[in-house]
């Protein structure tokens, strides 16, 4: 798969996945997309999520993980694809580690 391809296929993914976190979740709550990883042949997609307020990631991730198969026919209805890749999801810790970083350095200036 093109680096290109791949690229688009991917922020496609991420922008359906949002639209549709966003118009699933309940209010207990924020779940944000905040990137997708690929596999190489286009057949897997990692969706990697932050959640806010922190304790409950795990109920989020939980509930991310039962609406996968209504998450997977939502992205083939917004995007034209051959054949969806199966969906997994994760937190970000990445993202979370990041945020940590920027909150502590604002603290000591």
């Amino acid at each position: 798969m093109k680096s290109t391809k791949s690229e688009k296929m991917r922020e496609a993914i991420r922008h359906a996945a949002a639209e549709f976190m966003a118009e699933t979740a309940d209010q207990t709550s924020l779940i944000t997309v905040t990137n997708v990883h690929l596999a190489p042949k286009g057949d897997k997609a990692t969706i990697l999520i932050t959640v806010f307020p922190d304790e409950k990631e795990k109920d989020a991730l939980a509930f991310a993980a039962r609406q996968g198969g209504k998450l997977r026919d939502f992205i083939g209805q917004r995007i034209s694809l051959q054949h969806l890749p199966y969906i997994s999801f994760a937190l970000d810790v990445g993202e979370k580690n990041r945020q940590k970083i920027e909150e502590l350095s604002s603290q000591s200036k």
